[in-house]
């Protein structure tokens, strides 16, 4: 005889503990998931509401425009985010459901354990119950050290008895909470769905808004056509002043290494100082994480070549992106840099030309300009106002050459608004 708690009590503890356990750890990875779900879900509500904002300036001209299809297309895209991340939420309360379950068949079953182990020791008891019988079996001990055990022995056991109420009475009280919350998980998932049902009907009507507005613009398939090929006439003089640009500084810097009798820099490659090389440098390491030209707004028109969003058959091309905002807004400067240029062209308005060393920035439509040829800028300086067109649109037109090479804006700019 050793003087130790009987086995079952450890088992019972150690058996409730994993259970509780079993329970607890995936919670907590299940509420950091749900907290991840929200955040993303109140982002695009957020990017909704804003892109609604746009939509109710433009429609303030009464007719259909292009730009109404493409932020129309924008907020059926978040829209259908939204719904994605409303069912990503549906989904992780229906794991938490079934984990739920999971646990209270586990606590049931324990409890069940439980009680049949204490029915046993019950039935033990009552047959054993003679106080001269336990004095019997303590006095006919071999030993004195024997007899003590015996007796801690009978001290444990009781003590084990009185351990086992607690412990069923406990786990009692953990089912009954997950028997609630289960309810409360499928209550919630109820709630969910309903909005998610909701946000489903918002989707069809704008759709339906989409469809209805680009089948007025098809019948004015002329104008369309007449509008984007000026558009691309525009683009082609905005690319050529910005080459000749590029061209004149390679020019100065082949003519600079000529007379100091150095090296001639590659072709397409600037004659760089050691400060310019270092803006240079650092404006490369901030790729992804540049902030945005405008302090709020959407992309209207990625980069590249896309099709056109109402002609069947036209594709367009961006040499830059468009971010359209709200009406007021002002351009900002992406990095500190030095304005090379200022021009005014068709269809885009005033543009600012800003240098990063070998890198351009390119700021068009913009109404009011702040800045001159020669200013040195700040990363997010207010360079100029944003132009509104006739038809209520606010839009930034934004390219980023490396040397003579163009780049893709938004791999530049940071992703997070």
């Amino acid at each position: 005889m050793t003087n130790k708690l009987p086995a079952g009590n450890r088992i019972s503890h150690l058996l409730c503990i994993l259970v509780l356990l079993s329970f607890l750890i995936p919670t907590l990875h299940a509420q950091d998931k749900k907290s991840q779900l929200q955040a993303r879900k109140a982002k695009i509500e957020e990017e909704i509401n804003y892109t609604n904002k746009l939509l109710s300036e433009t429609k303030k001209t009464k007719q259909a425009s292009l730009n109404q299809v493409v932020l129309l297309n924008k907020k059926i895209s978040k829209r259908q985010e939204l719904i994605n991340a409303i069912s990503g939420e549906i989904q992780q309360i229906d794991y938490k459901i079934n984990q739920t379950k999971d646990t209270i068949t586990q606590l049931t079953n324990n409890i069940r354990k439980l009680k049949e182990e204490y029915a046993r020791m019950i039935y033990y008891a009552q047959k054993n119950k003679s106080s001269y019988s336990r004095l019997m079996f303590i006095f006919s001990a071999n030993s004195f050290n024997q007899a003590y055990q015996r007796l801690k022995y009978f001290q444990q056991y009781s003590s084990y008895r009185k351990n086992q109420v607690r412990v069923i009475k406990e786990t009692q009280v953990v089912l009954t909470e997950k028997i609630a919350l289960l309810q409360s998980q499928k209550n919630e998932k109820l709630s969910l769905k309903s909005v998610e049902e909701g946000e489903k009907r918002k989707l069809s009507k704008e759709k339906n808004e989409q469809d209805q507005t680009v089948k007025t613009l098809s019948k004015k398939e002329r104008e369309l056509l007449k509008k984007l090929r000026e558009n691309e006439k525009a683009a082609k003089k905005l690319q050529k002043a910005i080459e000749d640009l590029i061209a004149e500084e390679l020019r100065k810097a082949r003519e600079a290494a000529k007379k100091a009798g150095t090296k001639p820099t590659p072709e397409n490659v600037f004659g760089l100082t050691p400060s310019e090389m270092k803006l240079s440098t650092s404006f490369a390491g901030n790729k992804g994480i540049l902030p945005w030209p405008t302090e709020r707004g959407i992309i209207s028109a990625t980069f590249g070549e896309h099709p056109h969003p109402v002609l069947k058959g036209i594709k367009t091309k961006n040499n830059g992106i468009d971010i359209t905002t709200s009406g007021g807004s002002v351009a900002r400067a992406v990095f500190d840099g030095e304005v090379t240029s200022t021009m005014t062209l068709p269809n885009y308005n005033n543009v600012i030309i800003i240098r990063h060393g070998e890198f351009l920035t390119v700021y068009s439509n913009l109404g009011q300009i702040y800045v001159k040829k020669g200013d040195k800028v700040t990363t997010k300086q207010k360079i100029g106002s944003i132009e509104t067109d006739e038809n209520g649109r606010t839009k930034l037109h934004f390219e980023l050459w490396k040397g003579k090479i163009l780049q893709n804006p938004e791999a530049w700019i940071i992703k997070s608004r």
